[in-house]
């Protein structure tokens, strides 16, 4: 038997979730591929990696937060505050997603956008 893709092991972490936390996740990938048809679905870690010419951000569930971290996040502009965590780091940005809060669609797709195009800015 073959190894299951990536995206059937992100597939099977939103299911095992089965609660606010899964659908959160499946919501922010929706918003990631909207943002980006070209995005790669990986595995690492242990948890999702969606890139595109490098990785664009991770996908972890915690207990109290779905936890985007965007690889590069200290270089992007963030003009909606959608970055709460990390914010000290040299590097990384992440985006602490709670239950019950809104997903920002519109913040997010932004954000995606600006990852992809500095990642691909980076490939020159």
């Amino acid at each position: 038997m073959s190894e299951p893709s990536p995206s059937e092991l992100i597939d099977g972490r939103i299911a095992e979730l089965g609660d606010w936390r899964g659908d959160m996740l499946a919501r922010v990938r929706a918003v990631i591929h909207a943002a980006d048809p070209d995005v790669v679905e990986e595995w690492k870690w242990r948890v999702p990696v969606w890139s595109h010419d490098g990785i664009i951000c991770t996908g972890e569930a915690y207990k109290a937060a779905v936890k985007l971290t965007f690889a590069k996040g200290a270089s992007l502009d963030d003009p909606s505050g959608l970055f709460t965590s990390s914010l000290e780091g040299k590097v990384r940005r992440a985006v602490d997603l709670r239950e019950g809060e809104d997903l920002d669609e519109a913040a997010l797709t932004a954000l995606v956008r600006a990852a992809v195009a500095l990642n691909v800015a980076a490939r020159g």
